[in-house]
């Protein structure tokens, strides 16, 4: 089983929409497993006090080290990777997320305040990880991204294990574009729009190259940093 660990001050926001959909299914039949440990089960005082001002001055309070240490160190496990989801973390990548979900599971740090004291980082080894470049009120959203990112990918969590093969970033492409019946829709605009002719023609070589060029030109136009990258990785694979 693959066993998730959310160190947290509101562990009643988990498992929020983890419980729900294939995440929810997967949980409910003991594919994964999700504990929401609250951080401030740790504190040393009767005040419950996890937080303290920066030394240097400034705005904000700061994690105290020595609560959230306290807090790592009882759900630690060895052979698992601790983050602290992170602003200034690494950008968290499908890639990543498989890496995780091949593991034995995770500890997620979900940050408060204007941050965890460095000192708690460096002691506990953790990796920093970011969901992207904006700042959020606390860790909780970014950490049940990165959960369900890994949880999807799990065996059998997913009905057509192909599916996750063909998605976004998957080969470092962007996911071609879907299309359903009505071959036909006329839309709010009034225009009709159809599906591609090759999606309807039985071709199923031709679908396939249309589908990997849709990729292609989509992460060009959309993605000029992962393609650039992808470029890159071709040319060094080539040598």
């Amino acid at each position: 089983m693959w066993r998730a660990v959310a160190l947290t001050l509101f562990p009643e926001m988990f498992p929020g929409p983890l419980g729900e959909s294939l995440a929810g299914k997967a949980l409910k039949e003991g594919v994964w497993s999700l504990e929401a440990v609250d951080i401030r089960r740790f504190a040393k005082d009767r005040h419950g006090t996890v937080d303290d001002a920066p030394f240097g001055g400034g705005a904000g309070m700061v994690m105290k080290p020595d609560v959230l240490s306290a807090a790592i160190e009882a759900v630690a496990m060895p052979g698992v990777p601790k983050v602290l989801l992170s602003p200034r973390g690494a950008p968290f990548s499908q890639a990543r997320g498989r890496e995780l979900a091949q593991g034995p599971g995770v500890v997620l740090v979900c940050g408060r305040f204007e941050g965890v004291d460095e000192r708690v980082i460096e002691a506990q080894a953790l990796e920093e990880i970011s969901v992207g470049d904006f700042v959020l009120s606390g860790g909780e959203i970014a950490a049940m991204a990165v959960m369900d990112c890994c949880v999807r990918l799990l065996p059998g969590v997913m009905g057509e294990p192909a599916s996750a093969n063909e998605e976004s970033f998957e080969d470092g492409l962007l996911e071609y574009p879907h299309y359903t019946r009505p071959a036909s829709w006329t839309g709010p605009d009034g225009t009709e729009r159809r599906v591609p002719e090759v999606l309807v023609s039985g071709h199923h070589g031709k679908v396939a190259d249309w589908r990997r060029r849709q990729r292609e030109e989509i992460t060009r136009r959309r993605r000029p940093d992962l393609w650039a990258r992808r470029q890159v990785a071709k040319v060094n694979d080539e040598k």
